[in-house]
């Protein structure tokens, strides 16, 4: 054999050195790690061999295999799957092609068992091999190579390693650990035995354990055969090797439930909550949904990342990610469905085509949302749920019309009724709050519940005891353009120019804002002239009662500010929003100005509409020029 020496990838090296100083006390979530792995690569060849029957002929019965060797203080993992090439084996155990390391220690916290099942999270199941060893042997063949070519691949973890073509009667791969001494005791039967029945019973092909076992002596044996029978070493399957999934529900554990998800899932934490359903008729399958309790670290950075269920056809595994069964905004569900109305050669070009697909999607989306209306109900775990995925599921009602209420009815939002910034009021808690006459659902966008909770647009309303609610989410500005009313109940905005308040603005009200309107029509053509084409119109406030202005929107719609910020780091050019601006002639500010002689009015009519910009905006074009404003009018200049 000739070996080559590579260096690994900076953060392979970063990793291996944590690991081989010994960070976890839960060492046993290795094995774990390499019985998922050669799972996945027996279904990736089962999948394969569908269609190339060859590939597997000399050896079509699937399995793993775990050995002990006291002896020379080696475990070795073996599977009969798809095995590496020398190119795969390089690129594949000398990489971290999709774990996004960095993540992966900014996460870790110093909780030895939490840290350790972090591994499997990002990606790195393989190097949790080097918790118990302290050199790793790889030797495979692909089963598309022939026999000279297969593969040897060692490495100390010390930042280098060697590999080469070796020859390999069998395809497949071993993965063979030389244990350090305080890891010895994985050498032990019971000790395998338990951890390989803890984390991989649900493992679809038999798990073997290599065990000693006594042969009973003949019926005919002498004495001595009695007293000293013989032993001998043969492979015993210790796993269920029963897809978990086919399995009735009421027989399952939720134990077992709970380690399935973490095999599939590759997460360190139990699920929140999951739904298994069988179903027969039109079409039938079988669904295992899962709802994570935490979000992957790039759920919202990484717009590639790949998501989905995994697909069986007849238990048969087809693929992972098949993101063609549940709609974007369910992207954080884990789970598999397995049918058998799609053929077995099924690819992701003929699932986008296939009526099958659009019907189990409809299906499988309303098993998911039936999961989270049920988690819904546990007040605390829906927090908790909803801290992780809220902000996602605010993309359902846009994307999904068919589902639209359901979806709007699983969010949450603070409001004035709330008093906090955790959202906790759902869209029918404020309608059975509504006062006897409202027949609208009043909201505020902001960049901060602070913003929300101090802004001035919410004085009438909170004087009348109506309720409105406080959406401080990049997406909640989004959402807000997509969304036109819940249970016929529209939506409006506080800023619009016309809270279109109806039965709840009595008819003295409406008169004494007319009387207002004609009592100060002199003091809003001053405004009107100081401020020139600033605004497009100037009048009396009936929603201020402690503010001394506020802008709103010509019409009633305009960007937010923060959509608009939004749209200006992307590079558009946005036209200037043309603004209404509101004055409380009762206000002291508002009152001294009307008191002051025409060229002092000027500078508080700025003032005062600048006030309402930043109270509406949260900054300024030119900050600097309305601090020289405010230290002018304080000069008395």
């Amino acid at each position: 054999m000739t070996t080559q020496t590579h260096g690994f990838q900076t953060e392979v090296t970063k990793l291996l050195d944590l690991l081989a100083n010994s960070l976890y006390s839960n060492k046993e979530v290795f094995l774990r790690e390499l019985i998922s792995n050669a799972s996945d690569a027996i279904d990736k060849l089962h999948f394969l061999s569908l269609t190339d029957p060859d590939l597997i002929k000399d050896d079509p019965v699937f399995r793993i295999r775990v050995r002990a060797d006291k002896e020379n203080g080696t475990l070795t993992i073996s599977d009969n799957g798809l095995g590496l090439t020398l190119e795969e084996a390089n690129t594949h155990l000398g990489t971290i092609a999709k774990s996004g390391t960095e993540d992966f220690f900014k996460n870790l916290s110093g909780d030895a068992a939490r840290d350790s099942q972090l591994i499997g999270q990002f990606g790195v199941g393989f190097y949790s091999a080097f918790i118990v060893a302290d050199r790793v042997t790889v030797v495979s063949r692909s089963a598309k190579a022939a026999a000279e070519e297969g593969v040897r691949w060692e490495s100390t973890g010390n930042g280098t390693f060697e590999s080469g073509n070796v020859a390999r009667d069998a395809r497949g791969t071993d993965v063979i650990l030389h244990l350090k001494e305080e890891a010895k005791n994985f050498l032990d039967e019971w000790t395998l035995r338990e951890a390989i029945t803890k984390y991989s019973d649900h493992i679809s092909v038999p798990v073997e354990l290599y065990v000693e076992r006594t042969v009973e002596p003949a019926e005919d044996a002498s004495e001595e055969e009695k007293k000293n029978p013989k032993k001998e070493w043969k492979y015993e399957q210790v796993n269920d090797a029963r897809a978990l999934w086919t399995r009735p529900a009421k027989e399952i554990k939720d134990e077992e439930y709970k380690e399935f998800y973490k095999h599939i899932a590759s997460d360190f934490e139990d699920p929140l909550a999951w739904a298994h359903n069988k179903v027969e008729g039109e079409i039938e399958y079988t669904s295992l949904l899962y709802l994570p309790a935490r979000a992957p670290w790039d759920l919202f950075t990484n717009m590639d990342r790949k998501h989905g269920l995994k697909l069986y056809v007849q238990r048969v595994f087809i693929m992972d990610e098949a993101e063609q069964f549940l709609p974007n905004y369910l992207r954080f569900v884990k789970g598999l469905v397995d049918t058998n109305a799609l053929p077995l050669n099924i690819s992701r070009e003929l699932l986008q085509e296939s009526a099958v697909t659009t019907k189990l999607k409809k299906a499988l989306t309303k098993r998911a949302l039936g999961m989270i209306e049920k988690l819904a109900a546990d007040k605390d775990k829906y927090a908790l749920f909803y801290k992780q995925f809220g902000a996602v599921l605010k993309e359902g009602p846009a994307e999904d019309w068919t589902n639209r209420e359901t979806v709007l009815s699983l969010l949450r939002f603070a409001s004035t009724v709330s008093g906090s910034a955790e959202p906790t009021v759902s869209l029918d808690d404020y309608i059975g709050r509504m006062k006897e006459k409202q027949d609208k659902i009043y909201y505020l966008t902001a960049p901060s519940y602070e913003q929300a909770a101090a802004s001035p647009y919410l004085e009438a309303l909170k004087k009348k005891g109506i309720e409105v609610l406080l959406m401080t989410e990049r997406v909640d500005e989004w959402l807000m353009t997509n969304v036109r009313d819940y249970k016929e109940k529209r939506f409006i905005s506080v800023t619009a120019s016309d809270l279109e308040l109806g039965d709840l603005e009595d008819e003295t009200e409406k008169q004494a804002n007319k009387d207002a309107e004609n009592e100060h029509k002199d003091l809003i053509e001053r405004f009107k002239t100081a401020l020139g084409d600033k605004v497009k119109e100037v009048k009396v406030s009936s929603r201020l009662t402690d503010s001394p202005a506020c802008v709103v929107a010509e019409g009633g719609q305009r960007l937010t500010p923060q959509m608009r910020r939004i749209y200006e780091a992307a590079g558009q050019m946005l036209p200037e929003d043309t603004w209404i601006l509101e004055i409380n002639p009762s206000h002291a500010l508002i009152e001294k100005a009307a008191a002051a002689d025409e060229e002092h009015f000027k500078r508080y009519a700025e003032l005062v509409f600048l006030q309402a910009q930043l109270a509406d905006a949260g900054s300024l074009k030119d900050p600097q020029a309305y601090v020289q404003l405010v230290n002018d009018l304080l000069l008395g200049k």
